[in-house]
């Protein structure tokens, strides 16, 4: 079992031709469907609503296989987020959160001992910037580190992120993680003074065993002790990027879960980095070429997971 940790919330989506559209989303949200579809026994760690749009969230994750036996329910409401997308499918965010649900996620509703079936957490986005939400989950990565794997990925809301603090909390939560996953603008964003594949040496020799890195259609850098390497992204039509870096996030975990490596001292051969990168790629570029967070099944990766 994968315990994904965070935020689950509404996307308003303006598109370039100026029309809405109302889509589930938030990076944990995704990433748990994402996992659930790619046939990973998946459970949702995170605070829901119970307003329409909440038991919208709810149902659609029980649906696609998501447990939700470690959520909780309040009356908050919803938190929203409102992408807009340029011509190109790229999308920027602002987020409506003051005494919203996903905030409210508080150590009482994390339980003391997690069943010994769970083998890896996943935390990331919003999970550590809103508190109680953010402390809530940095004290479980603590505690639960050394005895299981966790993937962090920073996914950045620069409009969101509250004071210095939070670089304190995202750096120590790096170090704690087995693998950290991070775009290219993440990464320029908490090491403004490195490119890309310094930020990600610099992360390793913190503490994480894997850091990977996604480049758009460019590809994924990966760095795992003395291995690095690059791997190209398929080339698609792209609808939006919606919802691509988590995909990606969760098919590099699922293909480790897959190849049994799941553990907190990771370590793969570099052909196994490799293939899992590419993997990953495969799963973020099928979600561009639709619209919204829609991640691909275990189905349409038939082939792909050597």
């Amino acid at each position: 079992m994968i315990v994904v940790c965070g935020e689950a919330l509404i996307d308003r989506i303006h598109n370039g031709d100026g029309t809405q559209r109302a889509a589930p989303g938030g990076g944990p949200f995704n990433t748990a469907r994402a996992l659930a579809r790619l046939g990973v026994p998946t459970t949702f760690l995170g605070r829901l609503s119970d307003d329409v749009f909440g038991r919208e969230l709810a149902s659609l994750l029980k649906s696609e296989g998501v447990s939700l036996e470690l959520a909780s329910i309040g009356p908050e409401p919803t938190t929203i987020a409102i992408a807009d997308v340029d011509d190109e499918g790229f999308a920027e965010y602002e987020f409506l959160v003051q005494g919203t649900s996903a905030a409210n996620l508080t150590p009482e509703m994390v339980p003391e001992e997690l069943g010994q079936d769970v083998v890896a957490l996943h935390v990331g986005t919003l999970g550590l910037i809103l508190e109680p939400m953010a402390s809530t989950l940095a004290e479980l990565v603590t505690r639960e580190c050394g005895q299981r794997m966790v993937m962090l990925d920073p996914n950045i809301r620069v409009g969101l992120i509250p004071d210095p603090e939070y670089r304190i909390r995202l750096k120590t939560a790096m170090s704690q993680s087995a693998v950290v996953k991070a775009s290219e603008a993440d990464l320029a964003w908490i090491f403004p003074e490195l490119d890309y594949q310094r930020a990600a040496e610099e992360i390793v020799r913190d503490g994480a065993r894997v850091v990977v890195v996604t480049l758009g259609a460019r590809g994924a850098f990966g760095a795992h002790q003395g291995t690095r390497m690059h791997v190209d992204a398929p080339r698609v039509e792209v609808v939006d990027t919606i919802g691509a870096g988590d995909a990606f996030g969760a098919a590099f975990l699922a293909w480790l879960r897959d190849h049994n490596a799941i553990r907190p001292g990771l370590s793969l051969e570099p052909e196994e980095l490799k293939a899992a990168l590419e993997f990953a790629c495969l799963a973020g570029a099928i979600t561009c070429t639709r619209a919204g967070a829609d991640p691909p099944w275990k189905s349409e990766m038939v082939g792909r997971d050597s």
